[in-house]
């Protein structure tokens, strides 16, 4: 059973220091270790490695606002101070260390979590991501553990609450503060009433001295229908009477004066003091174990991770580069709202709700350069560049990031031209694979969408280029960028004729995406003005992208997937559904398909025999892993569960 200590034990397993001031640099003043587990997941061993322990505590911040390093966070001169003059805060903070410190890897794998939730092991360790870390199964295949990664997260989020097992991050309000805040929803359901949470406090209660409006889609006139209402119920929650003619996926947006503003912008802080904290510090619990550190996030976290680099965060207070690797993952061409007063992060601009939302203006891509709508020159790696301190870079999406999160303006400028990267920065896409999938996923039915879900799991080439991350820090060359793009023909405007998907029975391909305008946020809500042009990637005859890396299910298939799916009747029918992408399969003999009269070969056509399935699997795989961009112990078992798979 595993050892579980309390505060008053932890000072003499990790160092009465940290429990006490460090020092100024570091910018975490006090990490309080709660609860340490030693060894960790029920003693499991992970190879050569040996055991982990884990470390839960939280992380004390003090930011000086007269500091040059925080002169991007909106209104920190705003915030309360503590007697040294300082604005404090509190991150919730988990850390997997090798149990022998001598048998770790010397790296540091920082995951800013997503919506407080720790996501890395799902995604590399092929874990089933439950709430409590502490259960054993989380640990998955033991990946990142096996290769002695010191595996860190932080609470970031501010607007999210805590509870156990999630990392958020507590910050001062500033008083006397109010403003306008603007809050949407999209309720998927006909509930009426229908309560809905808010970010922000509201300053008064009086429904009459806020304005409640509803539309069927992004771009259609906000309305206010006489049976539309709505009443308080407390200063973070309302309850909205529904009008009629108004279907499960219409948006409904409040317009309302809030209170209890933060200093959002302290979240992206984050990374920098704690991770500088953790290496530099000697009152660190993995002081001595690690020489560099690499930064991984997700969806929403991999969009914050580019707004810190970009916000010019990547170096700490003494001057010494946080990352020398950085992953953001699934982040199309987007940033977020991290900063700013009444910033809501936990928002991400769709096709389909949250259109408007401050978070997926210029710059889109790393290197710098002249927006030729707006004429501002700049780039993700525009400050790093400045200091000198960029880390290597290597930017992955899924399918799904092409259509809902513009990642064809990772790649090309912004008049539409391919776009060459620097050669500190690799770009991926992982092709026809859903926004997001855990391993083991299976295709059913979503309730507002018209397709069953695309479940492929890009965990194995995510574990590929990991390793090959590693190896970029230790001085080899990354396998090449592999992304759809302009040069060759492989990225092309969104309508059918140009991407080439075919006509499958019961699935018509509408060419929708979700476009992208510069916005003037002046006032609101704001104007759109030009577009910048969005591209996606043209297709084989099954629908499958011709660029990016195609796995074994896209090289030897038995469905066609693609990274998006449409909402279906009653719940805005058309609009891009959700994260979740589609899945249809192919016809299973050539008289099937003949009958339902569909253009994709059939599994007879393509696999006379069970074996003729197993090697197109297996060459498929086997390309890859000459190409760095799958495993070989990835590749034995996509091809032993091809062997299995009954076609």
């Amino acid at each position: 059973m595993p050892r579980m200590m309390n505060a008053a034990r932890v000072a003499a397993a990790v160092g009465l220091a940290v429990l006490c001031q460090s020092p100024v640099a570091a910018k975490v003043v006090e990490l309080e270790i709660v609860k340490v587990e030693s060894p960790a997941f029920g003693g499991r061993t992970f190879g050569a490695v040996g055991t982990y322990d884990r470390i839960v505590g939280r992380a004390r911040m003090a930011l000086d606002p007269a500091d040059p390093h925080n002169a991007e966070i909106a209104d920190l001169a705003l915030a309360p101070r503590n007697a040294a003059g300082r604005v404090e805060a509190t991150s919730d903070v988990e850390i997997l260390r090798p149990s022998d410190g001598a048998k770790g890897n010397r790296t540091l794998f920082f995951e800013a979590v997503n919506r407080a939730r720790r996501l890395g092991l799902v995604l590399f360790n092929d874990g089933p991501g439950k709430a409590d870390l502490a259960d054993p199964a989380n640990v998955g295949n033991g990946f990142l553990m096996e290769r002695g990664y010191t595996v860190v997260w932080a609470g970031w989020q501010p607007d999210e609450p805590p509870g156990p097992d999630r990392l958020v991050l507590s910050l001062p309000t500033m008083p006397g503060v109010a403003g306008q805040s603007v809050e949407e929803f999209v309720f998927n359901n006909t509930t009426n009433p229908v309560a809905a949470a808010l970010t922000y406090p509201a300053a008064d209660l009086d429904p009459a001295k806020a304005r409640l409006t509803v539309r069927p889609r992004t771009q259609d006139a906000r309305q206010s229908p006489p049976d539309l209402s709505f009443a308080y119920d407390g200063v973070k929650r309302i309850r909205i009477s529904r009008p009629a003619d108004f279907d499960a996926g219409a948006i409904y947006e409040l317009v309302y004066t809030a209170t209890g503003a933060m200093p959002v912008g302290v979240s992206l802080a984050v990374p920098r003091d704690v991770v500088a904290f953790l290496r530099h510090d000697p009152a660190s619990p993995v002081a001595g174990r690690v020489d560099r550190a690499i930064g991984f996030g997700l969806s929403q976290s991999g969009r914050y991770l580019r707004d810190f680099l970009h916000m010019g965060f990547n170096e700490d207070e003494a001057g010494r580069v946080v990352f020398e690797g950085l992953m953001p993952h699934i982040a199309g061409g987007k940033k977020g709202w991290f900063n700013g007063r009444f910033a809501q992060p936990g928002r991400s601009v769709g096709q389909h709700g949250s259109h408007l939302y401050p978070g997926d203006q210029f710059p889109f891509t790393y290197p710098v350069l002249t927006d030729t709508l707006t004429g501002r020159t700049d780039g993700i790696l525009a400050r790093c560049l400045k200091a000198g301190n960029c880390p290597r870079v290597m930017h992955t999406d899924t399918e799904l990031e092409i259509y809902n999160s513009r990642a064809s303006l990772v790649v090309t400028d912004t008049a539409g031209n391919a776009l060459a990267m620097p050669e500190n920065v690799r770009v991926y896409l992982i092709a026809n694979t859903p926004h997001f999938a855990a391993t083991g996923a299976v295709s059913q039915r979503a309730a507002a969408c018209s397709h069953e879900t695309n479940p492929l799991h890009a965990g194995a080439p995510m574990r590929a280029l990991l390793v090959a991350m590693q190896e970029w820090l230790d001085g080899r060359a990354p396998p090449a960028s592999r992304f759809p793009g302009r040069a060759d023909g492989t990225l092309v405007p969104p309508d059918p004729e140009s991407v080439g998907i075919p006509a499958i029975p019961g699935f018509r391909y509408t060419g929708l995406v979700n476009a992208l305008t510069v916005m003037d946020y002046a006032d609101y809500p704001p104007k759109a003005g030009a577009a910048y042009p969005v591209f996606v990637g043209r297709t084989d005859a099954d629908g499958h992208t011709l660029g990016g890396i195609r796995v074994p299910a896209l090289e030897a298939p038995v469905a066609s997937h693609f990274g998006f799916n449409y909402r279906k009747a009653g719940f805005a029918e058309g609009q891009l559904c959700d994260l979740i992408g589609t899945r249809i399969p192919f016809a299973r003999t050539q008289a099937e398909r003949l009958a339902a009269g569909d253009p994709r070969p059939s599994l007879e056509e393509r696999y006379p025999t069970p074996q003729a399935y197993v090697a197109a699997v297996d060459a498929a795989a086997r390309r890859l892993v000459a190409d760095r961009l799958l495993l070989e112990e990835d590749a034995r078992r996509i091809v032993a569960a091809a062997a299995a798979r009954p076609l």
